[in-house]
């Protein structure tokens, strides 16, 4: 699965154990900063689109480089221009209480991490940043607001920086791990429906692969001959940890009415075979199993959303068989469905999993991803059948519709925000 979530500053999209429970940077605001920083968040949540339209272009002429850190097919949908907006004015809007967003800062260093971003990247996306602050509100943008605003963003830039650092700092220590980018060697590829292809990876250089939460993801890094450079994507891992290779599914990502073609997704599913390399950051993200408790687990998911739930329920089969587990995937229909044989197969070796394949329309042609019901998935329904088990963490992935709607549902049956565990696909986030 795809993950190209936006970030406060840098970059498009973990630290695991990453928590600043009072964030402070060498950078302190005074108050007339603050008060500065945060009259302009209206001012941001009503024309932040315009300004960071603007310093996206202005960057990308001045550093052409930074374009194989950032998401181009984002760029051009303007999405990551909204989101980055966006998570501007919520910071303008918590400049008090900058602890507030770090549930969003823990995201954006994950995504750092997975990246490579550097301290010295904070420095170039800080000077933009400003110069675009003062281009576009001209006189509004006195000397006094461009200094309260240097000063939140190294305040900022602070926070994260030190985040980043530990993650980077953790990924080393590991066997097996690297920061940076490292070559990986296509073992095999897999249709796994008709979007969806699985790569399974290896190192190149015949190093050892680095443990992970099931549930995370890797960016991977290739040219893209019509851009003329290369780009990251992020991609859940589809498998356990503790294999000798480090398997990825891609969804090609078709051209929609709001939306090009996936340039990455498309060029790996058409040109990257078996025996290929690939450039890979180590395994990243803040969304995974809590494999130490023992409660039951529900896993919950819609399209390419499925990917580390995969990774979830194998983890439980090798490690917590006796686990209660109930996987309820949505799919458009049968040929879009992946994994429906093995995920049954997992379920059936253990002694408390229940399956539910959700699927809109039939397609009987595809015998062996056939669902258990026609439909949408009803939480309601399901917990009056007493299919959801009592007290369990909930883990979602989809898309942002579909997510928003079954964190509404779950909160509805009074299920607590904290066993409520949510990631997102694509250029948004979403919160439980």
């Amino acid at each position: 699965m795809s993950r190209n979530a936006p970030t406060v500053v840098v970059c498009n999209r973990c630290t695991n154990n990453a928590s600043i429970a009072n964030p402070k940077s060498p950078v302190m605001l005074n108050a007339t900063a603050r008060q500065l920083v945060h009259a302009t968040a209206p001012v941001l949540k009503e024309h932040g689109v315009a300004l960071t339209r603007h310093f996206y272009a202005r960057m990308f002429e001045h550093n052409p480089e930074l374009r194989e850190v950032f998401n181009q097919g984002h760029q051009r949908s303007g999405s990551q221009q909204e989101a980055l907006a966006m998570a501007v004015a919520a910071y303008a809007a918590n400049i008090d209480h900058p602890e507030v967003l770090m549930p969003v800062l823990e995201r954006v260093a994950a995504k750092h991490i997975s990246l490579g971003i550097r301290p010295e990247h904070y420095a170039v996306v800080g000077r933009h940043l400003l110069a675009s602050i003062g281009e576009v509100l001209g006189g509004a943008a006195t000397p006094a607001l461009i200094d309260a605003w240097a000063a939140a963003y190294g305040q900022l830039a602070d926070i994260l920086i030190g985040m980043e650092q530990q993650g980077y700092a953790r990924a080393v220590e590991q066997a097996g791990g690297w920061t940076g980018w490292r070559s990986f060697r296509v073992q095999a590829r897999r249709a796994e429906s008709d979007e969806i292809t699985s790569f399974e990876l290896v190192p190149a250089d015949g190093g050892a692969v680095p443990p992970y939460q099931p549930g995370q993801y890797v960016s991977v890094r290739l040219l893209v001959p019509e851009l003329g450079y290369r780009q990251p994507r992020q991609y859940s891992l589809s498998d356990a940890p503790g294999r000798r290779h480090l398997r990825i599914s891609v969804k090609r990502e078709a051209a929609g009415t709001d939306r090009p073609a996936g340039m990455v997704s498309n060029r790996l599913h058409d040109h990257v075979q078996e025996s290929d390399v690939l450039e890979l950051a180590p395994p990243a993200g803040e969304f995974f199993l809590h494999a130490e408790r023992t409660t039951p687990v529900v896993l919950l998911s819609a399209g390419v959303g499925i990917t580390p739930m995969v990774s979830m329920l194998t983890h439980l089969q090798a490690t917590a068989p006796q686990r209660a587990v109930r996987f309820i995937h949505a799919a458009r229909h049968a040929g879009v469905q992946a994994f429906a044989q093995p995920v049954r197969e997992l379920a059936q070796q253990m002694s408390d999993a229940r399956t539910l394949l959700v699927h809109e329309t039939a397609r009987p042609e595809v015998p062996s991803a056939q669902p258990d019901a026609l439909g949408r998935i009803d939480l309601h329904h399901l917990a009056g059948t007493g299919f959801l088990p009592e007290d369990a963490d909930y883990y979602l992935c989809g898309p942002l519709g579909f997510m928003s709607a079954q964190i509404g549902g779950l909160k509805a049956l009074g299920v607590p925000v904290n066993r409520i565990h949510a990631e997102a696909f694509g250029t948004g986030g979403v919160t439980a």
